[in-house]
């Protein structure tokens, strides 16, 4: 496997070429909202195939693989959007695909991962991170793709922080989701390339949020885990190989609750009429906190895969 510090700006511009006619060019929107802590603006990546930003780390990771390695077909571990982004290239290219899953895997994923034609493995939260841990799936033959510690993801994901600084160059900060940190670095990369006084916050939901403890210990951290319908972003602590990177290209990170999620994804509704899951509204509930400060803010809404059920319950003004 690439060492992850082999990513640079020529890695993410080369993503760039290599996902083109695979990943939109999402648009980047002003959040409509009269009284709002700085200037908020939302990178809407729940508008991709889809529905998140995972088609970018899949679809660059899969077109940069040498195609002896895919013969056997593809794999990954997933709780359902980097599932769908894999299941959606390797459809294309017509390779089988085995998806391992933890057991709380929302329905409404897991049905989206089955339409794409992947096999399903699922498994316990705890065995299921493990792999996610090591790295592999032995069980299956194929290419394992590492839904965050792989650096051809990590340069995919970036491209989203080069349409970010194309579009708004003078950005302050950009508030990313974080889940393993595969995002967050991508972004960061690319985003302090070009402009390297913009600072990069990742954003946690408060009942899983092992960032946001490390990074105030200075040291990786393990937390208590609660699941809860924020199922993109959370775990039990953060990857290994994956703190020396994102210690070093992040400048922070803020927790938040679930009712703030919750609110931040009726707001999203009310005001843009964008449907956010979870994990891409905590950016926004991180914005409106105030904590990221004022000036220009650009919220990564990572992706849109919400349970009907989940999102007319929070429409009513429930936290599910």
């Amino acid at each position: 496997m690439e060492p992850l510090e082999s990513v640079d700006l020529d890695r993410v511009r080369r993503a760039q070429l290599n996902l083109q006619g695979i990943a939109v060019r999402t648009p980047l929107v002003r959040l409509n909202l009269e009284r709002a802590p700085a200037e908020i603006y939302l990178k809407l990546e729940n508008l991709q195939p889809i529905g998140s930003f995972k088609v970018r780390g899949a679809g660059n990771a899969i077109a940069s693989a040498p195609p002896d390695k895919l013969r056997a077909g593809v794999i990954t571990a997933s709780a359902g959007n980097m599932a769908q982004g894999v299941a959606w290239s390797a459809r294309r290219l017509g390779l089988p695909c085995t998806v391992v899953v933890p057991d709380h895997a929302p329905r409404t994923k897991l049905d989206a991962i089955e339409r794409l034609g992947a096999s399903i493995v699922k498994m316990p939260f705890d065995d299921w991170w493990q792999i996610m841990l090591q790295g592999s799936y032995p069980e299956a033959e194929g290419l394992f793709i590492h839904p965050v510690s792989d650096a051809a993801v990590i340069a995919g994901n970036g491209t989203i922080g080069l349409e970010v600084v194309e579009d708004l160059p003078l950005v302050d900060t950009v508030i990313v989701p974080y889940g393993g940190g595969g995002l967050s670095s991508g972004i960061s990369i690319a985003v302090k390339a070009v402009r390297p006084e913009a600072r990069i916050l990742a954003s946690e939901v408060e009942t899983a949020a092992p960032f946001t403890a490390s990074w105030k210990a200075g040291e990786a951290q393990s937390v208590d885990y609660v699941p809860s319908f924020v199922d993109g972003i959370g775990s039990k602590s953060v990857l290994p190989n994956m703190w020396p990177l994102t210690s070093r290209l992040l400048d922070g990170s803020i927790a938040v609750s679930l009712r703030a999620i919750a609110d931040a994804i009726r707001l999203l509704v009310e005001r843009n009429r964008v449907v956010a899951e979870g994990a891409g509204a905590s950016s926004v509930a991180a914005a409106l906190t105030g904590s990221a400060g004022g000036g220009t803010v650009v919220c990564i809404v990572s992706g849109g895969n919400l349970d009907r059920a989940i999102l007319a319950r929070i429409l009513q003004g429930e936290v599910p």
